[in-house]
């Protein structure tokens, strides 16, 4: 079955207002449910306030959680699998798909399966179902994101890979990917991977519709996560463009849905998975409620037409002495 088009599975729960839940199979073979619920919290709530919200999620519906050694947040999302498996939200650890990611303090061929190691000891796995390159770009050891020029280094794409690799024949990662990758960064790693990419997660909403990322992706069969699918509105680094957009705001009224949900339907509409997250139950469930209908073409004419603005540039990546001397070399003119 192509890995473009979800198939349906029967829910296991049943707090979910449709009995259907969409999942897609990735060109490892494994499937993915096409909904994530993404953990990334600034500022950084309280470990058990995080893990109870995680496993309402888990309640509610979710079965695919988002998260990355940056995030802080794996050992909130090993607690929440460990509650619900003893309330019986979920049966088996194989109910719910793990996203974790390499940080690019980790992005070298001898730090990976360390790393990989020390997010499995945190969420308390044996493996985690996706594990990403989380940026084309390599930090000295124990950087943050709010890191300086000097701390950035070269990034060895071919030796990290071959690393990520190993971690799959491990069996520690059952499907490996790439985040915020362009597509000329995605043809230098194809040329030389043994294991495809099964993933790029890249930013992605209708107002920054990544047309050419999404063409590339499809004619090389890696599946395409959309991450900030509503802007990261209310976010500390987010942006108002997707929420208050009058298009949007249009089309949600004429069809009596919300405006996160146009924005997550169209996510889904172009095959792609949307990473979405929320403390409020409601606004969870909302998030989900995008199956049993569609947009039609008319609606996608003119979200099309929207003004595209990225909104989040990686300038923090840019160096004279480093690999990406400007913000054209980091996205390869993408952005």
């Amino acid at each position: 079955m192509n890995e473009r088009h979800p198939i349906f599975l029967n829910s296991q729960t049943a707090n979910m207002e449709t009995d259907m839940i969409p999942e897609v199979i990735l060109s490892s073979g494994h499937r993915m449910p096409v909904i994530g619920f993404g953990t990334v919290f600034d500022p950084l709530p309280p470990l058990n306030l995080l893990t109870s919200t995680l496993v309402e999620a888990i309640e509610v519906g979710y079965r695919h959680f988002d998260t990355a050694s940056l995030y802080q947040t794996e050992d909130a999302v090993g607690q929440a699998i460990a509650k619900a498996l003893e309330q019986g939200l979920i049966k088996n650890r194989s109910d719910v798909f793990i996203t974790s990611k390499l940080w690019c303090s980790d992005a070298d061929h001898d730090l990976v399966l360390p790393a990989l190691k020390e997010t499995l000891k945190k969420l308390g796995l044996d493996y985690v179902d996706l594990y990403l390159v989380h940026w084309p770009v390599r930090l000295k050891q124990g950087v943050g994101i709010f890191c300086q020029k000097e701390d950035i280094l070269p990034f060895d794409m071919r030796g990290t890979w071959e690393a990520m690799e190993e971690c799959c024949r491990l069996g520690l990662a059952k499907s490996i990917g790439v985040s915020n990758f362009s597509c000329k960064k995605l043809s230098q790693l194809l040329a030389h991977a043994t294991i495809p990419p099964a993933v790029n997660q890249v930013k992605m909403n209708p107002v920054w519709q990544q047309r050419k990322m999404r063409d590339f992706c499809k004619e090389k069969g890696i599946h395409v996560c959309a991450w900030s699918p509503l802007g990261g509105y209310g976010d500390k680094w987010g942006s108002p463009a997707v929420m208050e957009n009058p298009v949007l705001k249009d089309i949600a009224m004429a069809k009596g849905k919300s405006i996160a949900q146009i924005s997550l339907r169209w996510v889904y509409q172009q095959g792609a998975n949307p990473i979405v997250k929320s403390f409020n139950r409601e606004w969870m469930k909302e998030n989900l409620q995008i199956f049993d209908w569609e947009l039609s073409q008319e609606d996608l004419d003119k979200i099309n037409q929207i003004l595209q603005t990225n909104g989040f540039s990686g300038n923090m990546f840019v160096s004279p002495n480093g690999p990406y001397k400007s913000l054209e070399e980091l996205w390869d003119g993408e952005v």
